[in-house]
């Protein structure tokens, strides 16, 4: 299936394998899951505001559907592409497995520039897509959610957009919805609150001796600024922060709460404070206790893990780290948190926005916020101690869980015809 293929699909792939080996996997289940089950290419024509039409390019994959309806994200950005989205929807099964969430993995996109474009063409270009997308999506069959570019009103859209079709509202179609219209408290601050709990888990395990950590966070946006904010409130210091435009560093902590409210003036970290300006690849090799990358993929390569300095690395993004740079990080006793546990926080609360609104009964913030800690407690105890009594690596020993768990649902549930 020489469509998929580009780096980051064959680095989900190898992750796989590598995997498949370490637990014998069944051949035949193995190769099931090296694809995607159903993947959709669909062009997203819209009326420009200037008047001119333009066509876009988009994507829906479902990879897996082995333990219940398909989940994951839909992201709007120029580097969209199938072989990404399929990745994606890889590592979106083995995170809810990992959870053990009743889903199968999702993903989905527009390739174009969203900076570029007004309100309303974002508008028609989300309700586009969703009309093109239809025949694939559902509250029982899979459930998009927010991802990159994509936001709160954008699953309004979509939800609309779908309860058109269909004839009455269907809150259950999408989840991080605004609030109003059947979205969960917790969620738009769920991922970020993930990373930065699985942190504080690190932290207590791994002993480092400091009173005060210190971390930086590569990428400002929701999962970015969300997980300083958390692990300035449990005590770490924040030096650094970056965003699209670049990066500031102050070696005595930056002020976060003050940060959030510039950056929700400004739309951008440069220029806080007047100071130091640092770039986005160099955020990557300060001499940090934690080092958060919440940005795009493939970050941290061959080419730099080596300057990795961190003693923990938690991946707020998916697929952040490549497999040979894993391999370097391993050999440095870098720490780990892999994306299928650290950003797994939103795919969470999803799932309890999901619950509440089949069952039209909703739930306080705290008690969401109660039900996310213990959920991804549970997770990090579990791949800490597959770990420990494996011998293996983070990613290893999450990754297995996941694999493991979906594996034995297809072994059950046999291969039709």
């Amino acid at each position: 299936m020489q469509e998929y293929y580009n780096e980051t699909f064959v680095n989900a792939q190898k992750q796989l394998d590598e995997v498949a080996q370490l637990m014998n996997l069944d051949a035949g289940v193995h190769e099931r899951l090296r694809y995607p089950r159903k993947a959709l290419i669909v062009s997203v024509p819209i009326r420009l505001d200037n008047g001119q039409t333009r066509v876009f390019s988009g994507y829906r994959v479902q990879h897996d559907q082995s333990l219940g309806p398909t989940k994951g994200g839909i992201r709007f950005h120029h580097e969209v592409n199938l072989g990404e989205v399929a990745a994606l929807s890889m590592w979106m099964t083995w995170k809810c497995a990992l959870l053990n969430l009743p889903y199968g993995g999702a993903k989905g996109g527009v390739c174009c520039f969203p900076e570029e474009m007004s309100q309303s063409e974002m508008e028609r270009l989300a309700r586009r897509y969703t009309t093109e997308i239809l025949s694939m999506i559902g509250p029982e069959k899979d459930i998009p959610a927010p991802d990159m570019y994509t936001n709160e009103q954008t699953m309004a859209w979509i939800m609309d957009t779908y309860s058109n079709f269909i004839g009455y509202a269907v809150p259950g179609v999408v989840t991080g919805k605004p609030v109003a219209v059947g979205g969960s408290l917790g969620r738009r601050e769920a991922t970020g609150r993930g990373v930065a709990h699985c942190v504080k888990m690190a932290l207590e395990k791994l002993q480092l001796g400091v009173d005060s950590p210190t971390a930086a966070v590569q990428g400002f946006g929701n999962v970015g600024s969300i997980t300083a904010k958390y692990l300035h409130q449990h005590g770490l210091k924040v030096v650094a922060v970056s965003d699209v435009q670049g990066g500031i560093y102050d070696a005595r902590g930056l002020d976060i709460p003050r940060l959030l409210s510039y950056v929700a003036d400004r739309g951008t970290v440069i220029g806080f404070d007047e100071l130091e300006t640092i770039e986005n690849k160099d955020i990557l090799e300060l001499d940090v206790d934690v080092l958060v990358p919440a940005a795009l993929a493939n970050v941290i390569t061959e080419h730099n893990a080596h300057n990795i300095k961190a003693k923990i690395v938690a991946e707020g993004a998916n697929g952040p780290v490549t497999p040979e740079a894993d391999k370097i990080l391993q050999e440095k006793n870098v720490f780990i948190i892999p994306g299928i546990l650290a950003n797994a926080g939103g795919v969470v609360v999803s799932y309890f926005e999901w619950v509440q609104d089949i069952q039209h009964l909703f739930w306080s913030e705290n008690e969401v916020n109660e039900k996310l800690g213990y959920l991804m407690g549970r997770a990090f105890e579990e791949v800490y101690s597959v770990a420990t009594s494996k011998k293996v690596d983070n990613r290893t020993a999450a990754m297995m869980i996941g694999v493991g768990r979906v594996a034995s649902a297809k072994l059950l549930r046999g291969l039709y015809p």
